[in-house]
């Protein structure tokens, strides 16, 4: 699996914007913001799909979560996958983390499977409170300096946190989200996904 993605990964995901909601601070106006960690900025929410017949292998990925277990992407395979990226200080994440658990239970009875990756949180206790608040019950990888993210470059802007891809059933980006969002389009990605990977196999 490659670590980067293609190029033809990148064209598509280019040009395929389908819905721009406002995903920012509450004082931002709509404008994308930094946030408390210096050379981030939220995204506006802008969702990007891929068809089946265009998707690229995501990056690999692998690592310790907040509770010290080792998970790896390619141990999902089989299942939609539905990738959250995070800080516990970024404002946005903490106005979307409801709506990923809610997704998250929404789903639990289909063969899509919730992940996380808390990036740029240099201690793991703040990340930790914030996963025992809003009663995220998914695995979290930590990646305290940002590494694991740089392995997602030309997928997801290393500056926009919160995105979410959602990743098929062969292990490829098959949607983006670049900013917060909201459990239905969270619901709505992951069963669309799930359906073209059904019809695909």
């Amino acid at each position: 699996m490659p670590r980067h993605p293609s190029r033809r990964l990148l064209a598509v995901l280019a040009p395929l914007v389908l819905l721009a909601p406002v995903a920012c601070s509450s004082d931002s106006g709509g404008v994308q913001q930094p946030s408390a960690e210096a050379g981030f900025v939220s995204g506006t929410g802008a969702i990007t799909t891929v068809p089946v017949q265009d998707r690229e292998p995501a990056p690999e990925l692998s690592g310790e979560t907040l509770d010290g277990e080792q998970v790896s992407l390619r141990g999902y395979r089989g299942s939609v996958v539905v990738l959250n990226i995070w800080g516990s200080w970024c404002p946005p994440c903490r106005k979307e983390a409801p709506e990923l658990v809610r997704a998250s239970k929404a789903l639990a009875d289909q063969d899509v499977r919730f992940l996380g990756i808390d990036t740029r949180d240099n201690d793991p206790a703040p990340a930790r409170r914030f996963v025992e608040k809003f009663g995220i019950d998914y695995p979290n990888i930590y990646d305290p300096d940002g590494s694991l993210l740089l392995g997602f470059t030309g997928t997801v802007p290393p500056s926009s946190i919160p995105s979410t891809l959602v990743i098929d059933t062969k292990g490829r980006v098959a949607a983006r989200i670049l900013g917060e969002s909201t459990a239905t389009t969270f619901e709505q990605l992951a069963r669309q996904v799930a359906e073209e990977s059904g019809s695909d196999r």
